[in-house]
């Protein structure tokens, strides 16, 4: 190798790695700014869990390929046909509330994706949640938090549809 060849290239894989990270922070960016989480390099709903499996099953299931549905620009998965069938039936009853965003971020009017992982039901209706902590403090109070996030809820969906 010529003499300050491996500097160039040493700054080229450097100017590469940055770009990465840059491409890959931008689809982090996008993936909040949609009126339902999607995973942004696979373009999920709720990184694919099953959301009627929250009702059905009590429990977070992740769905299979082959069970496959389109509703609200996205894609969602599900564990079986019946599931499939029930949500495009009534996706309503079965999709989270605020678009699988925290609700308790969602009342303090600073929308943080919800895991499917950190989940609650509470009147028929599915909640995610970034943290942990952050569910127990719905579960504490959710009738005064459900009202909060619900006021908020129209601004933070005119920004994230820009």
């Amino acid at each position: 190798m010529k003499p300050g060849a491996t500097a160039i290239l040493r700054a080229g894989l450097a100017l590469t790695a940055c770009a990465a990270g840059w491409i890959w922070i931008v689809a982090a960016v996008a993936a909040t700014t949609e009126r339902i989480v999607t995973n942004p390099r696979t373009g999920l709903a709720i990184d694919g869990y099953d959301p009627v499996s929250y009702f059905i099953d009590g429990a977070a299931i992740v769905g299979r390929g082959e069970f496959e549905a389109r509703f609200h620009g996205v894609v969602w998965r599900f564990r079986n046909s019946g599931n499939q069938a029930a949500f495009m039936d009534r996706p309503g009853d079965y999709e989270p509330h605020f678009g699988g965003y925290d609700p308790v971020a969602v009342a303090r009017g600073a929308p943080s994706p919800g895991s499917p992982e950190i989940w609650l039901i509470v009147g028929r209706v599915l909640y995610l949640f970034y943290r942990v902590e952050t569910r127990n403090e719905f579960q504490s109070d959710p009738k005064r938090l459900s009202v909060e996030a619900e006021a908020k809820w129209p601004d933070i969906v005119r920004v994230l549809s820009q």
